[in-house]
């Protein structure tokens, strides 16, 4: 996160850092990827692959084929029970990025005929209502984890629609720097409600090790030959995490001993929170609220026994 050469540094500044270059914004300096060039074809590669990483980190079911969309349609409208519209809701959401994904795969497949489709063409029209749709009702989505939703995921396809590929890529670097404050946030807590503690003090290097490799999760891309050791490390590490056993003093009383095994909850629900934020390389307010607060009330509760 510290900066090399004079401070302060101004958002966009590359620089290279032990060989490799990067990009700084808002305090954190991030792996920096050359943006391809501006070209439909580009934006469609870079749709597919939103696509998919959107699917990856929601809740299984949604992913509706768009040639499915009036029926999924008609599913959503019909729907009366609360709960079950929020579902048709999402899988709606699904259906229309996926409609989205398959006008923009037609109008690329017209430029490479030499068939020029301009902004103004009712299927450019066709897919930014699409998209914009989508957005809207991405509050529905969930995580996979069942947490809370991962909207800006979904804003992510309208930024390649409307924005310029390299103007996207800065957007991107912003929320990393976003997620990665939100590690160390996170991280920070762990250690200050937990390692404090001698019945966790050991489990420290083990969380510092876990918020670096996180950080670097979430900058690095899958293209990248460092990925074949970073991901590696990320996975160990957290199992590492997860295997860590408290210290339980002896003749401890056994409310002690279930405050201590929910503090290796704790524990084990900080180390998922991480993952989930390094993985979908955006913030999770509304998790790491929840997760905040259970620290508070597991702080407050540990004053009795210390």
């Amino acid at each position: 996160m510290s900066a090399p050469g004079v401070h302060p540094v101004e958002n966009g500044t590359i620089e290279t850092i032990d060989g490799i270059n990067h990009i700084y914004f808002d305090q954190y300096w991030i792996r920096y990827y050359e943006p391809p060039q501006e070209s439909l074809a580009e934006k469609k590669k870079l749709l597919d692959a939103l696509t998919r990483r959107t699917f990856h980190h929601t809740e299984p079911g949604i992913n509706t084929p768009g040639d499915k969309l009036d029926e999924v349609r008609a599913a959503y409208d019909k729907q009366q029970d609360e709960q079950r519209k929020r579902v048709n809701a999402a899988m709606l959401a699904g259906a229309l990025f996926n409609r989205a994904t398959d006008i923009f795969t037609t109008i690329v497949n017209l430029e490479e005929k030499g068939i020029r489709v301009t902004r103004e063409d009712d299927l450019m029209r066709q897919c930014s209502s699409c998209l914009s749709e989508a957005l809207s009702l991405s509050g529905n989505v969930k995580h996979y984890s069942g947490e809370e939703g991962v909207d800006e995921l979904w804003g992510e396809p309208v930024k390649v629609f409307t924005m310029t590929i390299a103007d996207y890529y800065r957007s991107r670097y912003r929320k990393i720097a976003q997620a990665m404050r939100e590690i160390d946030r996170v991280g920070d807590t762990i250690n200050q409600t937990l390692c404090t503690l001698d019945w966790f003090k050991k489990a420290k290097p083990l969380v510092d090790d876990y918020i670096l490799i996180a950080r670097n999760e979430s900058e690095i891309l899958r293209g990248d030959p460092d990925y074949l050791t970073i991901w590696p490390e990320f996975i160990a590490d957290g199992e590492k995490l997860l295997e860590f056993r408290a210290t339980i003093p002896e003749n401890s009383s056994n409310s002690l001993e279930r405050h201590i095994k929910r503090g290796t909850n704790l524990l084990r629900a900080g180390k998922d929170l991480i993952t989930w934020i390094a993985n979908v390389r955006v913030p999770m307010p509304v998790s790491t609220q929840h997760y905040l607060d259970k620290c508070a009330d597991y702080q407050n509760k540990t004053r009795r026994f210390i």
